[in-house]
Formats: structure tokens, C-alpha cells, sequence
């Protein structure tokens, strides 16, 4: 299970040092797109594979589907792990993710979400405010 909260630079040629206790989980490869909330998703290859499944699953009759289907899988790209821990994120990501210098990558169960620093700290303060009212929320899903 990917967990946990990590800060970490990017450098100017767009390579983000992967935690360690991440890494182990990921594999050398991993697939990164784009996330939800202004942030990246990266899935282990096992999790990617049963993820296409399901969006292969998606009716192309629906507009929405089709650009949902279309926007996730033309910016996802293969990334390699390099000797020193890093990746290298494409332009067109970093600009999604509004990644330039500092970021938070987190373990969210079967994947991870790569984040700019100020947004994350944006999101996880409000989201700290609203907590209980989410947390009841929450039950309707059997939590």
C-alpha cells in the first residue's frame, strides 16, 4: 500500500527525486498522468493495467467518457526510475501539476499524487477545516 507524505525539489530539467519507501512499491517503471485537483497520478504497472481495463470499459456513445478517456491517457507517460531515485517529468505535466520547484508527492493506497507544494498546503488546509463534515459524508460509501 503507497502511503505517507514526502516533500521534494524539482529541478530545472523536470527530474523529482521518488522517495525510497515509494519506490519499492512503485517498481523501476511506473506510469504518471494527469491527476484530479490540479495534481499528477502515478500507478505502479500492475495498477495501471487493471485502471485501462476499466476505461477501456467506457462508452464511447458518451461525450464525456470519450474526453475523460482522451485527456488521461494523452499526456501518461512511462517513467524510469534513474540510479539516483529521479524521474523526469514532461513539460506538459509539470504545466497540469504547476510543478517548478518544490512538491509533495503522497501515497494514496494504489497510487501516488504528485503535487505542487502551495497547492497541496492550499487543498490539504481546507480540506483539514472540512474533515468531519467529509468524514460523515463518507458513510454513505460504508465507511
Amino acid at each position: 500500500m503507497l502511503m505517507g507524505e514526502f516533500q521534494h525539489s524539482i529541478d530545472t530539467k523536470g527530474r523529482l527525486i521518488i522517495p525510497s519507501k515509494l519506490r519499492e512499491q512503485l517498481g523501476e517503471t511506473f506510469v504518471v498522468t494527469r491527476g484530479l485537483d490540479g495534481c499528477l497520478f502515478g500507478y505502479p504497472l500492475t495498477e495501471w493495467e487493471k485502471l485501462e481495463e476499466k476505461l477501456d470499459q467506457m462508452p464511447l456513445a458518451k461525450k464525456d467518457a470519450r474526453s475523460f478517456v482522451r485527456f488521461f491517457y494523452s499526456a501518461a507517460t512511462e517513467c524510469e526510475i534513474d540510479k539516483q531515485g529521479r524521474i523526469n517529468i514532461p513539460t506538459t505535466l509539470r504545466k497540469h501539476a504547476n510543478l517548478e520547484k518544490r512538491c509533495v508527492i503522497i501515497g494514496v493506497s494504489t497510487r501516488i499524487e504528485i503535487w505542487d507544494e502551495q497547492r497541496w498546503n492550499d487543498f490539504s488546509e481546507k480540506t483539514e477545516e472540512n474533515f468531519d463534515d467529509i468524514a460523515e459524508s463518507m458513510i454513505d460509501f460504508g465507511l
